[in-house]
């Protein structure tokens, strides 16, 4: 199977991750980030699965849980497209047209990992409401679906402050790149906030996942 042709729609787990361990940059860490999206999503919906089902919140959460797990995989797929221009901008000669095509791509792939992270971010609500009120049986799942969901804010944050920073590449500076880009570098400590609040929520549940460790 050709590199380009493998996406998360239509690709065996074992094909995506074969190409993503290619070093080839698409799927890179943007694409991952969005698989981790997908997993924690996916494990939301499955914990939700396990409380009522007439329409009261677990039915709620898990319908926005499987939206979510479709749209996390499609902003994967958007990524490593993204990921592809954005390495043959670097490949350019040195010149003008290389610079506005950093810039274009840099812009374009912040852009992208933002939407991801808002996603993530807006996925903690139903997480933290299945830690406190979901089946308490099913708490380590809650805990892993809480470091997926962690791995794909913390992934968020690091590609929008890379592509961000990478303008410089472009003669930009970082004064300037936060003048012209307010809300991308905003997004930056919303998701930084975002990974606090999962690390306090996973450490207030922590206890019942892992008991012997607690010990």
């Amino acid at each position: 199977m050709e590199d380009q042709e493998v996406t998360t729609q239509d690709s065996t787990v074992a094909d995506w991750t074969r190409a993503l361990a290619e070093s080839t940059g698409s799927p890179g860490g943007g694409a991952g980030t969005g698989l981790m999206l997908a997993v924690a999503a996916s494990l939301t919906s499955m914990v939700a699965g396990y409380g009522d089902d007439d329409g009261g919140e677990p039915d709620r959460i898990r319908g926005r849980a499987q939206a979510l797990r479709k749209e996390a995989l499609d902003l994967a797929d958007d990524d490593a497209a993204a990921s592809k221009a954005f390495g043959a901008a670097f490949r350019l000669e040195p010149g003008k047209e290389r610079e506005e095509a950093i810039r274009q791509a840099s812009v374009e792939a912040a852009a992208a990992s933002a939407v991801l992270g808002e996603r993530a971010i807006d996925a903690i609500d139903d997480l933290a409401w299945l830690a406190t009120k979901g089946n308490r049986a099913l708490v380590a799942d809650v805990v892993v679906a809480f470091g997926a969901l962690r791995a794909a804010v913390a992934g968020a944050r690091t590609n929008v402050s890379f592509d961000l920073g990478s303008l410089r590449s472009a003669g930009t500076g970082l004064d300037e790149v936060r003048e012209q880009h307010p809300d991308l570098w905003a997004s930056v400590e919303k998701l930084n906030a975002a990974m606090e609040r999962i690390d306090e929520l996973t450490a207030a549940i922590d206890h019942r996942a892992a008991p012997t460790d607690a010990a």
